[in-house]
């Protein structure tokens, strides 16, 4: 099937030194802008179809870039997702599953910034780190924070919203860059991520003031999805999960609604807003041309629908992400897009390569550069697992299989309504669940053996 058409998504990259040819490029390795959203889910930019939402500058990342229509997670929980991205490896590999455990030294340093750091790179990180405490001698600019942060704090004598600081940040960094050297800048928000509260007069999602009046006079339209008949198809654990709880502080009403919906993307605005600061700022370094900037998230959410929120099930709405890859280098790709599965795992050997250096054998992923160097690759995958073994009362344990037809899900702890089949093609929405229906069983038996084969593969030594 073709897969270069013309664009409309949201990867950023600005490609790799292996894919040049000159001797120039082979000497001076790109720079890498790496740019992580938290629970942003597909949907949520102007270049992905949305035009409730203003993102003009990740939109014009795009524009000058190859977007990754079908890019997601193998997990989707934020520690457990950063830990996939760093290292290249499932949940299942790296043992990622609690909020406070840190990756070994060894995990370390066959990460992609461990890696890119012993080639040369000078290293940054900024914002949510996720993975227990940030290390100290992983990074050369390291303004990392541990837990979930706060978005409004006092600077200055100011009150200053948490992305804005770490788009100053992400300038003091670029700014202490020298030509000569290569850089990595991995730059993880906390936004759109709501501000955990079960207060129901608080403001989940606390946008900078300077964008109160964006939105003031849209009406948010309220997905199809969000209607009540959808939430009484889930079976009871989900109903009774923390998705639902929070979903009743969230989203429970017209004006709740309204009003997270619109300050969840004011949030991302502040984030694009940083995305301009950025590349205005690799621009006037003279760095635009030799720098891969990466956009994406670490998982997808529910912004009500199925009558949930949060993340965590394998609903497509949680686990799709945004992904764009620009080089300025590459103008064949500007304005296309690309409809391989890719994944969350698939960014770490991807810059390895970018830095022209070795991915270490331990990673499960696949580089990306074969598809941005070709109009196709034969080989490519063709269904991945899904994972979420997060050990919690009311979140239960997940997996799934997805091809580019069929998801098959399993609540592997569930004793009734634990299995799940969605013939996508016809049924985007995942609302008519086909396990008992007699003439699917054939399609049923193949991804539950598939099931099987991914357990054994993702958990085997490498």
């Amino acid at each position: 099937m073709p897969h270069a058409r013309p664009l409309l998504l949201l990867v950023a990259i600005f490609v790799p030194c292996s894919l040049a040819s000159n001797a120039h490029a082979e000497n001076q390795p790109p720079n890498i802008v790496f740019l992580l959203a938290d629970d942003q889910r597909a949907d949520s930019l102007g270049c992905m179809g949305n035009s409730e939402v203003q993102t003009p500058n990740i939109d014009r990342l795009a524009a000058r870039g190859v977007t990754f229509t079908d890019a997601f997670v193998t997990t989707a929980i934020c520690m457990t997702n950063r830990a996939c991205i760093l290292t290249g490896q499932y949940a299942s590999r790296h043992g990622i599953w609690d909020f406070s455990k840190q990756l070994a030294p060894t995990q370390l340093a066959n990460s992609y910034p461990g890696v890119l750091r012993k080639a040369g790179y000078r290293t940054g990180f900024i914002g949510k780190w996720g993975v227990g405490k940030p290390p100290e001698d992983l990074f050369d600019y390291n303004k990392g924070f541990p837990g979930q942060g706060k978005y409004l704090f006092k600077k200055d004598g100011k009150t200053r919203h948490l992305t804005s600081v770490m788009g100053d940040q992400a300038i003091e960094f670029l700014g202490g860059c020298e030509k000569g050297q290569p850089f990595c800048l991995s730059v993880s928000f906390k936004a759109p991520h709501v501000q955990d509260t079960r207060d129901v007069h608080a403001q989940p999602f606390p946008h900078d003031p300077a964008l109160k009046d964006l939105y003031a006079d849209q009406e948010m339209p309220v997905p199809a999805l969000a209607a009540p008949k959808h939430f009484a198809t889930l079976p009871t654990f989900l109903q009774n999960s923390e998705a639902r709880a929070r979903w009743a502080v969230r989203f429970w009403g017209p004006a709740r609604f309204q009003d997270s919906v619109k300050s969840y993307h004011r949030l991302i605005a502040g984030i694009d807003r940083v995305v301009g600061r950025i590349v205005k700022q690799l621009e006037e370094m003279g760095a635009a041309e030799n720098t891969v900037v990466i956009y994406t998230s670490d998982h997808g959410f529910y912004l009500g629908e199925y009558g949930l929120a949060g993340k965590w099930f394998p609903h497509d709405l949680s686990i799709h992400i945004p992904l764009i890859i620009a080089d300025p280098r590459l103008e064949r790709t500007h304005g296309t897009k690309r409809d391989e599965l890719v994944l969350s795992i698939d960014l770490a050997p991807t810059m390895i390569q970018l830095a022209g250096r070795q991915v270490p054998d331990v990673v499960q992923g696949k580089s990306l550069l074969p598809l941005l160097a070709s109009d196709s690759d034969p080989n490519w995958r063709s269904d991945f697992y899904y994972e979420h073994l997060f050990e919690h009362r009311l979140i239960p344990k997940s997996e799934a299989v997805r091809d580019e037809r069929w998801k098959y899900m399993l609540y592997p702890e569930q004793e009734r309504d634990n299995e799940a089949l969605y013939d996508l093609e016809n049924d985007p929405g995942e609302t008519r669940n086909l396990i008992d229906d007699s003439t699917k069983q054939a399609e049923l038996e193949r991804l539950r053996q598939r099931l099987d084969e991914f357990r054994s593969q993702v958990r085997s030594e490498p």
